[in-house]
């Protein structure tokens, strides 16, 4: 019942009705902008005074000669009041900007997507912005249980693999540290399934599946020198001189014999 209530009083929010004008013509409501009249009639009593005593030319050169930008268009405050209409064109002086004009509630639903390409991967959560588990960059420097784990593997991998000291160290290097276990997606509210892989909260994540996520997301390319393109050409240049190949290409940053001169 309370529920229904709610859903009644959503559809009649512009429009302040009682329990018992709900599903009635007078509950809908009728107006489609502001009030213009203000609901402070007494405000600005003073100036009126004056301005009906002076006259609106001495008025406005008292108010210039006392007040400090007496026509400052939003009257230094802080937030416009709805009634309050802000030039916006040099050319049209009618073409005004009013505070929340067409207001949120005319305008169309906002867009909930649940998957944006933008943001990392595509098919992405938006919001989810963790980065801890695709910061490749890091990844074997920045947790000391995972410092230098790459250089670890590959040290018990270069030892004899029938050594049972090597398959015991192998064992627990595969383990990982046994800190982080994750909560198992079972929180304060009970168990939760919103993500199987658990590391969308921090308090689900854990060591194997940010191990995952970092293994999915390494760099697969390596980066190339620009004389790479051209390293047949190099090979056969040393060679028809029988002379040592040099690593890499040359001719890039070299000084001309000009420059070597002194000057003095």
């Amino acid at each position: 019942r309370n529920s229904n209530f709610k859903k009644h009083t959503a559809e009649v929010t512009a429009k302040a009705v009682s329990r018992a004008d709900l599903d009635t013509p007078a509950a809908k409501p009728t107006a489609t902008a502001a009030p213009e009249e203000t609901m402070m009639p007494w405000n600005g009593w003073f100036g009126s005074f004056l301005k009906d005593k002076l006259g609106d030319e001495k008025y406005q050169k008292v108010r210039e000669l006392i007040l400090y930008r007496p026509n400052d268009y939003n009257g230094f405050e802080q937030m416009p009041r709805p009634n309050t209409k802000l030039p916006i064109s040099e050319k049209d002086p009618n073409l005004m900007h009013k505070f929340r004009h067409p207001s949120p509630g005319s305008q169309p639903p906002v867009e909930m997507r649940e998957t944006d390409a933008s943001f990392g991967n595509a098919g992405d959560d938006p919001y989810d912005v963790t980065y801890y588990k695709r910061d490749t960059g890091r990844r074997y420097t920045s947790d000391p249980t995972s410092l230098h784990r790459d250089l670890e593997k590959i040290k018990l991998e270069l030892l004899p693999e029938d050594d049972p000291r090597v398959k015991e160290a192998l064992e627990e290097f595969e383990k990982g540290p046994g800190s982080s276990p994750g909560n198992k997606g079972v929180f304060a509210t009970g168990k939760s399934d919103f993500d199987p892989s658990g590391l969308r909260a921090t308090m689900s994540t854990n060591w194997e599946a940010t191990e995952a996520s970092l293994d999915a997301n390494m760099p697969d390319h390596l980066p190339t020198p620009t004389w790479m393109a051209e390293q047949d050409e190099i090979v056969a240049w040393y060679e028809e001189r029988d002379l040592p190949v040099s690593i890499g290409g040359t001719g890039y940053g070299n000084i001309p014999i000009g420059a070597r001169v002194a000057r003095w």
